[in-house]
């Protein structure tokens, strides 16, 4: 799934989380994640700590885990 195009001029991409167990959780991520420029959706799962983003490009996954690391949790990386 891994920078999948699913409509033109979007990128779907999917990153593993470690350490999200709740809906609290959940909107931390994708809130953080939903502030970097060119993300139009973020969808966090903490059962199974994946976290869909559907951006304009694909996204400098730097900018990925400073988001994620702002939210409280750590990138595993992309699935």
């Amino acid at each position: 799934m891994t920078a999948q195009t699913d409509t033109p001029g979007s990128v779907t991409t999917v990153y593993k989380v470690s350490g999200m167990s709740c809906g609290h959780c959940e909107g931390a991520v994708s809130g953080e994640i939903s502030e970097i420029p060119g993300v139009s959706s973020v969808t966090a799962v903490a059962a199974t700590g994946e976290v869909t983003v559907v951006s304009a490009a694909p996204l400098d996954e730097e900018a990925v885990r400073a988001a994620v690391d702002e939210a409280g949790f750590e990138l595993a990386g992309k699935v």
